[in-house]
């Protein structure tokens, strides 16, 4: 029984084997014209009247592709058919072709593969339709008008590589833009970045559909861009497709104050110099100098265009500075924030001074008139605040006997506000009549700063002396005086 199922088994597998064979067998035929698709009646064939009935039949033709399993190439068939060269040639004995579109009973049919088997070889013309990457080949007999896929050969192209990188030439960080939008036939893309030593230092893979890429460099140098497009074999292009970016050297910037422990600079013009500046492939064109305070705070900012670079500062306020200085090429670059350019200065103002003072005097009342000087020296002990004064001359009467010269000295505290002043303190006076007496006097002063530009300032004042142990009206004096500090 086992025997008998394994029998029919074996024979139904025969069956359907020779009925495959069967199938799959290329159907020969002699002859050609019965069937016909689209019969050219009373007229020689030409490729004008076969594009005619091409156009005519259009609804049919695009029935018998779909039923072909060919209707993606339809379309394609139609349009190139407009322009297409037709070419004579022949349908040779032995040749075979895929499918034949023709009609039966007024229904158009499709064969499956067909071989020419009659005596002799039938004129055809033939037509090549592209579509992708493929290239086929159908051929109309004349003058039946079929139309039949004589073969269909894919063709990919070599991919050809377009590589475009802007700018040519740029400064650090600066973006660079890589465009592989121009490159044909490729499936994908693939740029390679070398530096100078040819070390690899980065490298990107593109499609056709984002074919752009922007990148940036740190470091300066030239570096070349190296791209290759990869068609639908898997098969890198060859043509040359390189591309170079020059990244420039940036200045480098160096200020020299002319002092850093400037002392009695306040009201003094610094002098910040940068001429020392350069560039390593080009040349400095611009520095900028900018001044900071202790606080970080901008305290002032110069740009100068022009070599040897250099500025002149006065500064009003004692206290710690910074002096920062920015060079740029003549290519945009940039100077980096280096020890060399920055500087801490730090910068104190006068507060000695040699005075010299001297004016009118009433003595007495409004007994005689004297003129005095005075030299000696000022000291501020908290500037524009508090100061003290100390000097010490004759005085010369403008009559004769009895009167006489008179020495004064005296030592005062002032308090200062805003150009107005106030002084107070001890004096001496020796007597200006032989009849009179040598004394200590009080001194006080109102005064007001005519001109301070720190280095030297000048003072009008009233001074009033009361004596000390002595007669009010025989020794009291009232002064008008101007003091010179230098």
């Amino acid at each position: 029984m086992r025997n008998k199922n394994f029998l029919i088994l074996v024979s139904v597998c025969l069956v359907l084997l020779l009925a495959v064979e069967a199938s799959a067998e290329v159907k020969k035929i002699k002859s050609i014209g019965r069937y016909t698709f689209a019969r050219v009646r009373g007229k020689i064939p030409t490729p004008e009247v076969m594009k005619m009935l091409v156009d005519r039949y259009a609804g049919d033709i695009k029935y018998g592709f779909e039923q072909a399993g060919y209707g993606d190439v339809y379309l394609a068939f139609i349009e190139q058919l407009k322009s297409a060269q037709f070419e004579d040639t022949t349908w040779n004995v032995g040749d075979k072709v895929k499918w034949m579109l023709f009609r039966s009973q007024g229904k158009v049919k499709v064969t499956g593969e067909l071989e020419w088997a009659g005596k002799k070889p039938v004129e055809v013309f033939a037509v090549k339709v592209k579509k992708g990457f493929k290239t086929y080949t159908f051929i109309i007999p004349k003058p039946c008008g079929n139309i039949a896929l004589k073969d269909e050969v894919e063709e990919i192209p070599e991919a050809i590589c377009s590589l475009k990188v802007s700018p040519a030439k740029a400064n650090l960080n600066d973006p660079i833009t890589v465009d592989m939008s121009g490159s044909q036939y490729a499936k994908s893309l693939k740029v390679e970045v070398y530096d100078k030593q040819g070390n690899k230092v980065a490298t990107k893979d593109l499609t056709p559909e984002a074919a752009r890429w922007q990148t940036k460099f740190d470091k300066p140098g030239e570096y070349l861009f190296k791209g290759v497009a990869i068609n639908f074999a898997d098969k890198a292009s060859t043509n040359p497709c390189e591309s170079k970016v020059y990244i420039n050297y940036p200045p480098v910037a160096k200020v020299v104050p002319n002092c850093l422990n400037c002392r009695e600079y306040v009201g003094r013009p610094l002098t910040f110099d940068a001429s020392s500046s350069s560039d390593p492939d080009g040349e400095v064109t611009k520095v900028v100098f900018e001044l900071t305070d202790a606080n970080g705070q901008v305290v002032d900012s110069f740009v100068d265009t022009e070599k040897p670079f250099t500025w002149q500062k006065t500064l009003y306020k004692e206290g710690n500075y910074t002096i920062s200085a920015t060079a740029y090429d003549n290519d945009g670059g940039v100077s980096a924030s280096t020890a060399d350019s920055r500087k801490t200065i730090k910068v104190t103002r006068r507060t000695f001074f040699i005075s010299a003072e001297g004016g009118p005097m009433l003595s007495h009342g409004s007994t005689q008139t004297y003129f005095y000087l005075r030299t000696g020296m000022f000291l501020w002990i908290n500037p524009d605040k508090l100061s003290m004064t100390f000097t010490s001359g004759a005085g010369m009467p403008l009559a004769g006997a009895p009167w006489k010269a008179t020495i004064m000295t005296e030592l005062l505290g002032n308090y200062h506000f805003g150009k107005f002043y106030f002084g107070f303190g001890p004096g001496f006076t020796t007597k200006d009549q032989s009849t009179r007496k040598n004394g200590v006097d009080v001194v006080s002063q109102l005064g007001f700063t005519y001109f301070n530009n720190y280095l030297k300032m000048g003072h009008l004042f009233f001074e009033f002396r009361l004596p000390i142990g002595r007669s009010f009206n025989d020794h009291y004096k009232l002064g008008l005086g101007f003091r010179y500090n230098f």
